[in-house]
């Protein structure tokens, strides 16, 4: 074996003897890792309980984009209950709610599930806008309500209360039942007895073998 091998071979032996420099080295490392690990654990534990679960920022105004709307709902679902204490339900295939300060839903293709006495009734309409404390739907388009004895109405810029079971349309009126058909400008309808109270060019076409 050379003497340059050896030489290399005695410096390492050197560098690696008890009580050299990379000896101390070690022996502080092994001894610093561990607690710094325990240190760490500790303070990951023990964050969420000394840290506040609200955090503040500042957001620039001209950079951040502020939504239009504050609930986009699609197949939405309403339920509730009029002043007998009778169940209704209110769906409808989208909904929108622009803010928590304005109980007014805009709705599109609803339909409301009413009980009567005489039955279950049904009450359609392309768009409308729900009041949720009123419990009331509003609609400039067509909206169409039957019942399960053959009454059929529909009217236009129509308010529905379904709390209280009245129908109004200022729109245009028809509509038919067992006794006849009828049409007029505006009118008022109880949907629980079916009265309906005509008003402005009112037309009427009475069945009389149907009238009891």
């Amino acid at each position: 074996m050379s003497d340059a091998v050896l030489s290399r071979r005695s410096g390492r032996q050197r560098w690696a003897a008890p009580g050299s420099g990379h000896d101390r080295v070690i022996g502080l490392a092994r001894a610093a890792l561990p607690m710094s690990i325990g240190v760490l654990g500790a303070f990951l534990v023990a964050a969420p309980l000394t840290m506040g679960g609200d955090v503040s920022f500042v957001l620039d105004k001209n950079k951040v984009a502020l939504a239009t709307e504050r609930m986009r709902l699609q197949t939405a679902l309403y339920r509730g209950q009029d002043d007998k204490g009778q169940p209704f339900t209110l769906s409808a295939g989208s909904a929108v709610q622009k803010s928590s300060a304005e109980p007014i839903v805009q709705l599109r293709q609803l339909a409301a599930q009413l009980v009567l006495a005489d039955g279950p009734a049904r009450l359609k309409s392309n768009a409308g806008r729900y009041n949720m404390e009123s419990q009331q739907v509003s609609s400039e388009s067509p909206v169409n309500f039957t019942s399960a004895n053959g009454f059929d109405l529909t009217t236009s810029k129509a308010i529905v209360d379904l709390k209280a079971r009245v129908m109004r349309g200022a729109g245009g009126v028809t509509g038919k039942g067992p006794q006849g058909s009828f049409s007029a400008d505006q009118m008022q309808a109880d949907l629980e007895t079916h009265q309906v109270t005509l008003d402005g060019n009112v037309r009427l076409r009475i069945r009389p073998r149907r009238t009891r």
